[in-house]
């Protein structure tokens, strides 16, 4: 398997942690990058952020035409959203395999697994959850943004025991109309069924990310960081 081109930012020389973060249907590495300056707080330890982008598939929803995409969507219907095949669960599964090579990546220039944080906006943020559940050795926590998890049916039995150690953060706008926020309240249920520490936030916005977002995104990182 090919390695997944990415963009990359470091805060500062030597980076003790990873934040591996995933972008959205159609856009690609660059989307995010501009969120590391508002992100990063003085007195974090230096940070390395790497923006993979997709590959380029052929996206059901969007009449087949073809973006980087980390799977195929089929449709919008709220049973699919519930926990249906609404992805393509080859795709998934495949970038699954892409996310964890990358990790694997991380782990070669030095970071351990426990210093890598694992984040997604909208089919990003489902990979990032998907990824999660079957991680047997834990990441220092998971960020899933405006997402549901995918193939939500067989969750119980892709989870991996140790995954529930990694601290989740999930936040949605109460106003998405890609993603319905009781996609993400019902996917963010499963998930503390399973035994994760979800925290979750809602937030007066459509399919996006907000300052008050990004605020409290910031202090969930600053408490991984204090705690590693």
């Amino acid at each position: 398997m090919d390695l997944l081109h990415a963009v990359e930012q470091e805060t500062g020389p030597a980076p003790g942690w990873t934040v591996l973060w995933l972008h959205g249907l159609g856009a690609d590495g660059h989307d995010f990058a501009p969120i590391v300056p508002e992100l990063v707080r003085p007195g974090w330890p230096a940070l390395r952020f790497v923006f993979p982008h997709a590959p380029v598939r052929a996206v059901t929803i969007n009449n087949g035409m073809r973006m980087r995409a980390w799977y195929d969507i089929r449709d919008f219907s709220a049973e699919e959203l519930a926990g249906g095949d609404r992805a393509d669960s080859g795709g998934v599964l495949e970038s699954v395999a892409q996310v964890e090579a990358l990790i694997e990546r991380e782990r070669e220039r030095g970071m351990a697994a426990g210093r890598v944080v694992l984040a997604g906006f909208s089919q990003g943020g489902a990979i990032a959850l998907a990824a999660g559940i079957r991680r047997s050795n834990p990441l220092a926590g998971l960020v899933a943004l405006s997402t549901y998890l995918p193939m939500a049916t067989r969750a119980r039995e892709d989870l991996q025991p140790q995954a529930v150690r990694q601290p989740l953060f999930m936040a949605h706008g109460d106003q998405d109309p890609v993603v319905p926020p009781r996609a993400g309240e019902r996917s963010a249920q499963l998930l503390r069924e399973l035994g994760f520490d979800v925290e979750w936030h809602r937030y007066p916005m459509a399919h996006a990310v907000c300052a008050d977002e990004i605020r409290d995104l910031g202090d969930w990182l600053e408490r991984r960081f204090a705690a590693g």
